[in-house]
């Protein structure tokens, strides 16, 4: 039988996704470097990953409320032509010889704040051109072409970029922000939002609206399946911190690993390989081996992904913890998106959404900062044998709470998640 088409208005959504996220990966890939350039310490290279995510703890919940009232076209519209507008003054800063850390943390603050209301429209804006049945196949789409564009493709370009000059890199950037503009502009809404407020039921939905920026917390809060995975999220968070803030500073001459910044970007684009991989036959793997298995590799994924650091292992060892690894990650946000979307209110779901985040992502710039400051005392590998301790310990409790609970109804319309007796 042939798959149920996604449609027009979807397609128009991916192509503008696609194209803001290979903006994305390479600007994530670059200000890291644009602050090596200016001869940031350790802790000052971690200070950018730490401003990138700071946003979410802060902004996170009001970026949800916001997306539930505001017209989600154009919150994307208007978010991207910002993170282009910041781009090109990082360019101009650089080509003027004015660029500094605290105007590269500047940038990096307002990209993360962008980076809040870009990525709750987008997921809240899924179920709106797409219907249940069709729902994790959009997920996945989506979830691939994120990994293609944000991880695969785009710090490789970005390095080979960087290599003449990290203006281009940057400047490249902000134009796919704003080809990210016109792809959104070609996407219609099925169902606009008021019609979903209705549809939700009446009282219950006026009564949530009147709740303002903290009725998503409070589903979430309420919802034990979604709450206990977001739980989860923030925990391997921490690991992943680590990695983002540090892995660039061990990997890089005159790091242990001695890599330029074109090969930095091939470890990356490995990363993205496995998600790339998992995303596109997440759907046949979920039949095979069910929701509870393939979450339980993620989990195990997290400890490869610092553990080859920690025990000081060559390239190579890097690299493979970096393929499963972004493998499992992968397959756990699309499972747990398609998750949350089925157990949460449409009218809710911008602020359900931004409340998991909130609490899944307020961790990295924390762990970033702290992973920075223990890197100034005690050195790099060592940041990355606590962070594989801690792995090894969520590992160990995740296990027993995936095995006890039957996470696969959640990902099915219309069947509620039970634990299993």
């Amino acid at each position: 039988m042939r798959p149920i088409p996604l449609g027009r208005p979807f397609n128009a959504l991916w192509f503008g996704t696609g194209a803001a996220n290979l903006g994305d990966g390479m600007a994530l890939f670059v200000l890291p470097l644009l602050a090596l350039a200016v001869d940031a310490s350790p802790g000052g290279v971690a200070a950018v990953t730490a401003a990138l995510t700071l946003a979410w703890p802060v902004f996170g919940l009001h970026a949800g409320w916001i997306v539930d009232r505001v017209d989600r076209r154009t919150v994307l519209i208007g978010v991207n032509v910002i993170r282009a507008l910041v781009l090109a003054g990082l360019t101009a800063a650089h080509l003027t010889g004015t660029l500094s850390l605290p105007l590269i943390l500047a940038g990096a603050v307002l990209l993360g704040a962008a980076e809040t209301l870009v990525d709750t429209a987008l997921t809240a804006t899924i179920p709106m051109v797409a219907e249940p049945a069709v729902r994790n196949r959009a997920n996945a789409r989506i979830e691939a072409t994120i990994n293609l564009t944000n991880q695969l493709a785009g710090p490789p370009l970005a390095g080979l970029l960087a290599a003449a000059t990290l203006a281009l890199a940057t400047g490249a950037s902000a134009a796919l922000y704003v080809l990210a503009v016109a792809g959104v502009l070609a996407m219609t809404l099925r169902r606009p939002l008021a019609a979903a407020r209705t549809a939700s039921g009446g009282v219950a939905a006026a009564h949530a609206a009147s709740d303002g920026v903290v009725a998503g917390f409070r589903h979430l809060w309420r919802q034990p399946v979604v709450r206990t995975l977001t739980l989860f999220t923030a925990a391997m968070n921490i690991p992943w911190a680590v990695a983002t803030a540090l892995l660039v500073v061990y990997a890089v001459s005159p790091g242990p690993l001695g890599l330029s910044t074109a090969q930095y970007g091939l470890v990356l684009t490995a990363m993205a390989v496995g998600g790339l991989l998992a995303s596109t036959v997440v759907e046949r793997l979920r039949r095979r081996f069910g929701v509870t298995r393939l979450l339980i590799a993620d989990a195990a994924g997290t400890v490869l992904l610092v553990a080859p650091v920690a025990a000081d292992g060559p390239v190579w060892t890097v690299v493979a913890g970096a393929v499963v690894a972004g493998a499992g990650s992968s397959v756990w946000r699309i499972l747990v998106a398609t998750i949350r979307q089925n157990l949460s209110p449409p009218h809710l779901l911008g602020r359900v959404y931004a409340a998991s985040r909130v609490l899944s992502w307020g961790v990295i710039p924390a762990g970033a900062a702290l992973a920075g400051l223990a890197a100034e005392l005690w050195g790099v590998r060592t940041v990355f044998v606590i962070a594989t301790v801690l792995a090894v310990a969520i590992l160990a409790a995740f296990i027993p709470y995936a095995l006890r609970t039957d996470l696969s109804a959640a990902v099915e319309p219309g069947r509620t998640p039970q634990p299993v007796l």
